[in-house]
């Protein structure tokens, strides 16, 4: 599977409410799972000066994380594959 991070912008949201939306993230893609689709959402970060979300998914392909998206409800600036690298 390939990794995808998710950018969105989102103003006016307070540090309280990210926990809600990343389980809903989560939501929607482990509902997706169930139905057979290759994803798997795995983290997200919030940029608070710039307003700005990143949320990193693991999918078999773009339109998967589209979609979860979509399911969550969120707006999205764009989908873009991304390289993960471990800082260990």
């Amino acid at each position: 599977m390939t990794h995808f991070l998710v950018e969105r912008y989102v103003p006016a949201v307070d540090g309280e409410r990210l926990p809600t939306l990343a389980a809903m993230a989560a939501a929607a893609a482990e509902e997706m799972r169930a139905r057979g689709t290759e994803i798997r959402y795995l983290w997200s970060a919030f940029l608070p000066a710039d307003e700005i979300c990143l949320c990193l998914f693991e999918a078999g392909d773009r339109a998967a994380v589209e979609e979860v998206n979509r399911r969550a409800g969120f707006a999205f600036e764009r989908v873009v594959e991304a390289v993960r690298v471990r800082g260990d």
